[in-house]
């Protein structure tokens, strides 16, 4: 099964190619040390062959005489693995190693060089590497075959030791270069590494781009998010201008039904005007809907960088709400820090405030309570809480009031275009609405931003 992650891929084909590699290395250096071993011991008994061919001579019958003889102590001891071995058909001599042994003859020596060849069975059942050569001491004169043979098997051992000191070297090398990989490897990610983390901040800035100053062989790839997001933004652009026209466009026809519902309730004719008023208050609520996610969709485009005192906001909301003819009969009770900030638009916060007290001054009996703090600790932030002293609205209807996308419209005590707005504006603002129970006996709204967004 091919791994997903990238980075592990990299590093198990370094890791497979380095091992491969350092293998057929193994390899080929343990057949160069023994061909260098073998050159070597060759050069050694050829050395060793000069020496008898200086000091060879013949008798008066034509055997072989010596005055110079190797003076290696292996030549003196029986089974050593190193011989040399003179003669001629009237005699032989031999090195003290052979004993009673014999090296076999040879068909092939030749007087001008020195030759090489390998015997499977030899002395005392061993393999020998042997050289020898075909000496005349006298010219014209009788052929003298010099032989020195060199047992094998030592020469097996040497390259098995060999082969076992480089493989540990080797391992050695494979985990260094391993990890020279893995250094490469994540030095070779890290563009992509950069590119995730701005891709981040993309989705939370869909103002911001991918910085251009990357390596060569991924700005093609930026280039092509950038565009991605251009194009995104210029559709969600002209979707949300082509929304907002359709909404600014209806309300003038939908104020002349107003207008003809006046007059037809005038006219006497009350139940068509009923039926046509529930339709505007419907189209109305559609409108105002698609204003609210309009303005919502505008704020998640905008870099969240302005500060605002939430206090002044506040009290020009509750100015306006007090004028209204609902408004006018309420108490309101504002418990807020003159220093308290928040990280939004000053026109934004009071589109969210505007709708969620205008909500409450709508179904509050006598009283609406705002507060704001900043909270420490685990849950450090800024939260915001309005409350009513109306009907409220039930417990178990709260989930359904809160779900996004859901008819807040429909809650059983009417709080919903008001909370609807205000949901896809705090979303929007990547804070948290609550609903719960007041203590004053109605709804109660918390509004939450955590430190991380709002700098409070």
């Amino acid at each position: 099964m091919i791994p997903r992650s990238l980075r592990v891929r990299l590093l198990l084909g370094a890791a497979i190619a380095i091992f491969v590699a350092l293998a057929a290395s193994w390899v080929a250096m343990t057949l160069l040390f023994e061909r260098h071993t073998e050159r070597r011991v060759e050069a050694d008994l050829i050395r060793d062959g000069l020496l008898l061919a200086a000091g060879v001579s013949l008798d008066g019958s034509g055997a072989p005489q010596l005055t110079e003889r190797p003076g290696d102590a292996r030549f003196l001891e029986p089974a050593s693995g190193l011989y040399w071995q003179v003669s001629t058909a009237q005699g032989t001599l031999r090195s003290r190693s052979l004993w009673d042994e014999d090296l076999p003859a040879s068909q092939d020596a030749v007087a001008r060089k020195w030759t090489r060849r390998f015997v499977a069975d030899g002395p005392y059942d061993q393999s020998l590497m042997l050289v020898e050569r075909i000496v005349r001491p006298q010219p014209g004169g009788t052929g003298v075959l010099i032989q020195l043979a060199h047992e094998h098997q030592s020469l097996n051992d040497w390259r098995a030791e060999f082969g076992e000191e480089l493989a540990l070297f080797l391992v050695l090398l494979w985990i260094i270069l391993s990890a020279a990989a893995w250094v490469q490897v994540n030095l070779g990610l890290k563009p992509l590494a950069r590119i995730r983390d701005e891709v981040q901040a993309l989705k939370r800035h869909p103002k911001e781009r991918l910085s251009a100053a990357h390596a060569q062989e991924v700005e093609p790839l930026t280039q092509a998010i950038n565009e991605l997001a251009d194009a995104r933004e210029l559709d969600l652009g002209r979707a949300r201008r082509r929304a907002a026209d359709l909404a600014h466009g209806l309300k003038t026809p939908l104020a002349a039904l107003s207008a003809q519902s006046r007059r037809a309730r005038e006219a006497g004719a009350v139940e068509a005007a009923d039926g046509l008023d529930r339709a505007i208050a419907a189209a109305t609520t559609a409108i105002e809907g698609e204003l609210a996610r309009s303005r919502a969709a505008a704020i998640r485009a905008a870099p969240m960088s302005s500060h605002t005192l939430v206090l002044p906001v506040i009290e020009s909301v509750v100015g306006v709400v007090e004028r209204t003819e609902f408004g006018a009969r309420l108490v309101f009770e504002v418990e807020i820090s003159d220093s308290l900030e928040i990280a939004i638009a000053e026109e934004d916060l009071m589109e969210l405030t505007g709708a969620l007290i205008e909500n409450a001054a709508r179904f509050a009996r006598r009283q609406i309570r705002i507060t704001g703090s900043s909270a420490a600790g685990a849950q450090a932030g800024l939260q915001l809480i309005i409350e009513d002293d109306g009907p409220g609205i039930r417990s178990e209807r709260i989930a359904e009031a809160i779900m996004r996308g859901g008819r807040l419209d429909e809650a059983d005590s009417g709080h919903g275009l008001g909370l609807a707005i205000a949901h896809d504006l705090v979303d929007a603002t990547r804070g948290e609405i609550s609903l719960l129970r007041s203590e004053l006996g109605g709804l109660k709204v918390l509004l939450f931003w955590p430190t991380t967004l709002n700098g409070a």
